[in-house]
């Protein structure tokens, strides 16, 4: 599902629930907006999401209808719309060492978190070498300041989390994430390395995809990090997407089953890592 159709869908969800409001209230669109003081239009541009409510909006809607014990939950729902997308580009403003700073107590207050991959090593796992690569050609592409030392520092003590804590990892990686030589040879071949390493910390289970694997069910999607049951973010070419209803972890719970299944672990998985490393030996 494209970012946009997840966006409208959320719109639309929340726009048919104030329908359903006025419509068990008994008011017709003009008598609601008559009694707001709204234009006559209003009514009927919010019901078919036209335009977003504000939270005095759907407070104001609640109270003509006799529902005001469901505004709270409801303007929850507008916030969470509102908070659903983020570009890159706005999160960036002031710098890569803030954004990583601003996900630390996400990670430090979930249980169980699960990635899926299938264009590079996630964060947790990766190396210095990986991760100033990463940053260092982000910093370069989309012309930011450069903290890359402290961006990179910042996230290599955020992996004090696969050691400290009650932390479990499930971890997905689609094969050809192991062959993307991102920082060239060397920095993929230490960055392997350590891949064999982690895998036997007892708070990861690291699953990998194998290229001959039968895709039939679902095909390589989006990057995305499960944290616990209460937010899933996904990570696009221009911003990230937060979903935080049980409809939307649903959808992603689902998703990673489907991909776990077609995953190796243990032995066939490590045995995958050896033989990316003895093909970019050569």
């Amino acid at each position: 599902m494209s970012t946009s159709s997840m966006l409208q869908q959320a719109r639309q969800a929340l726009a048919v629930r104030l329908r359903e409001i006025r419509v068990e209230a008994g008011l017709t669109a003009s008598a609601l907006a008559a009694a707001a003081g709204w234009h006559r239009t209003k009514v009927s541009k919010l019901e078919h999401s036209a335009t977003m409510p504000s939270a005095e909006d759907i407070r104001t809607w609640c109270r003509l209808c006799g529902a005001e014990d469901q505004a709270a939950e409801l303007v929850s729902s507008l916030v969470a719309v509102d908070t659903m997308w983020t570009e890159w580009r706005r999160l960036e403003r002031t710098g890569l060492r803030h954004v990583q700073e601003a996900v630390l107590p996400l990670w430090e207050r979930t249980r169980r978190i699960r990635i899926y991959s299938s264009w590079l090593i996630p964060g947790p796992l990766q190396t210095e070498g990986y991760i100033r690569a990463l940053l260092d050609a982000t910093r370069r592409r989309r012309k930011l300041l450069d903290d890359v030392d402290q961006a990179t520092a910042v996230r290599l003590a955020k992996q004090d989390v696969l050691y400290k804590g009650e932390h479990r990892f499930a971890i997905l990686l689609e094969e050809s994430v192991l062959r993307y030589r991102i920082g060239g040879p060397a920095v993929l071949e230490t960055q392997l390395r350590h891949l064999l390493s982690v895998m036997s910390l007892p708070s990861v289970s690291l699953g990998i995809i194998p290229l001959d694997a039968d895709r039939s069910l679902l095909r390589p999607v989006e990057m995305f990090f499960m944290f616990d049951e209460v937010q899933v973010n996904v990570e696009f070419v221009s911003g990230w997407l937060r979903g935080t209803t049980p409809r939307e972890i649903a959808m992603y719970d689902q998703t990673f089953g489907l991909l776990s299944r077609m995953a190796v672990h243990g032995k066939r998985a490590r045995e995958i890592v050896v033989n990316a490393l003895d093909i970019l030996g050569g």
